[in-house]
């Protein structure tokens, strides 16, 4: 069984930094693209960067120059750093995972449990 693993996440002052991690684990073929989302208290859940197996990266406006997303494709894991934190960062995150079991099928989609970011002074 497939599953996505995050660490990371806390208590932290505004303008500071925290380092987000998701590991994948359990028998698979291969990884595709892998990303990040969160979902702030109260909204929904929102795109904040995404890397393909190739390393090509995407960010949401509001972490561009603050987050950077970056991946190691011999341990399967996914990270995101994150620099200069704001309040406005307070959001559960989530890692998400495009993974194919088999050669034979399509991938799917996996997501982590989910780690708790708070911005406070």
């Amino acid at each position: 069984q497939v599953q996505l693993v995050e660490s990371g996440g806390g208590l932290v002052q505004p303008g500071g930094s925290l380092r987000l991690s998701c590991g994948a684990s359990g028998s698979f073929f291969s990884i595709a693209d892998m990303g990040w989302y969160r979902q702030p208290p109260g909204k929904q859940r929102e795109l904040v960067a995404a890397i393909t197996s190739g390393g090509t990266t995407n960010y949401a406006d509001s972490v561009k120059g603050r987050f950077t997303i970056s991946r190691d494709n011999a341990k399967n894991t996914v990270y995101l750093q994150m620099n200069s934190l704001k309040p406005e960062d307070t959001a559960v995150y989530y890692c998400t995972a495009k993974i194919s079991v088999s050669k034979l099928l399509i991938p799917n989609n996996y997501w982590g449990q989910g780690t708790q970011v708070t911005v406070s002074s």
